[in-house]
């Protein structure tokens, strides 16, 4: 008989959860760099987007030259 009662959980899944928690970590990782570089790539693409219709604007709002 055991004097304490409680069994003892093997050490072998220790490593393997860490190894698991690891890579979790890493994928989590992973998309938040991926999803960062589609926010700049976004935030790039509507810039240039706002200036040209900016531009168009301008033109749009001065006088015609004679």
């Amino acid at each position: 008989m055991e004097p304490s009662g409680r069994k003892e959980k093997p050490k072998v899944k220790e490593p393997v959860n860490r190894v698991e928690k690891a890579r979790q970590r890493s994928a989590q990782q992973e998309l938040k760099q991926r999803q960062r570089a589609e926010i700049y790539a976004l935030n790039r693409v509507m810039t240039e987007l706002e200036q040209q219709q900016f531009d168009e604007f301008c033109k749009q709002m001065q006088p015609p030259r004679e």
